[in-house]
């Protein structure tokens, strides 16, 4: 794995944040190639790393292999680091540096003792639905993997992951099969349903036994705020299982990143103390 350092000048900064910014759509009549059935939209993945490295300014963009895929993964110190670090799911169709949620989470948490890590996932084009993102699900083992050897190669003995909505599927689906080696789990925005058939969230839930925050905002989703009594029922099985609630957020906690990093960092810290 190779790490990229990037230091844009300003105005490339600039640029590229505005990028960013721009939805991803392309206009009609030039329009990229499909991906393959039931594989990532790897020409998404390669723009947003272009946009987002052009005007990187917190962390180190570093290229993750998952088998024959390298993908982007943003890499954040701890301002003190204390052996621990946070593994980052962003949600449907987006990218490590979203600007809701998983910004906030990446650069937050290294204020209070836990690097981080926030990989690309699997995406398809903008119009795809959750349930397109069934044949997609057998390609997130391996780059969760990926990220938990990288952490390893920095001596991070500690880790926790932490995903978002179609994220915290993924999420949901790894470590219902893979708890090993990891030491706390963060769902955020998580609804009852799955994206493959028999396999919902509440029906994983049930099956992880890794310490887990179930945490949403009082208005968000329906299909999270109707699953909650659900999912708890389901986690009842786990004794580290805690549901919490933001009174006021909605699913991007659109301006409740303090207290969506508070209420994460508290919990974490509970869990996976510094030693």
């Amino acid at each position: 794995m190779n790490r990229t350092i990037c230091r844009p000048s300003s105005l490339a900064a600039l640029l590229g944040a505005a990028l960013i910014m721009i939805a991803t759509r392309a206009p009609a009549g030039d329009a990229p190639a499909s991906p393959a059935a039931g594989s990532s939209d790897l020409a998404k993945e390669q723009r947003w790393r272009e946009q987002i490295v052009d005007s990187l300014m917190d962390g180190d963009a570093v290229d993750l292999t998952a088998g024959d895929v390298t993908f982007l993964g943003l890499y954040t110190e701890a301002d003190e680091p204390s052996g621990r670090a946070a593994i980052i799911l962003h949600g449907i169709g987006v990218h490590p540096n979203w600007q809701q949620v998983v910004y906030p989470l990446r650069t937050g948490l290294t204020t209070h003792g836990w690097s981080t890590l926030s990989i690309q996932m699997p995406v398809l084009p903008n119009e795809a639905e959750d349930t397109d993102y069934a044949p997609l699900m057998d390609q997130v083992a391996p780059r969760i993997d990926a990220a938990r050897s990288f952490l390893a190669d920095e001596g991070i003995e500690r880790v926790a992951i932490i995903a978002h909505s179609l994220g915290a599927t993924m999420a949901n689906r790894y470590l219902a099969a893979h708890p090993e080696g990891i030491d706390a789990y963060v769902a955020i925005g998580n609804s009852g349903n799955g994206v493959e058939p028999g396999r919902s969230n509440i029906a994983m839930i049930g099956e992880i036994r890794v310490p887990m925050l179930d945490l949403y905002g009082q208005e968000d989703l329906p299909g999270v705020v109707g699953s909650a009594a659900d999912r708890a029922k389901a986690g009842a099985a786990n004794p580290g299982y805690h549901q919490a609630v933001v009174p006021g957020a909605n699913h991007f906690f659109d301006g409740r990143d303090d207290v969506l990093v508070d209420t994460v960092t508290e919990w974490l810290d509970e869990t996976v103390p510094a030693q």
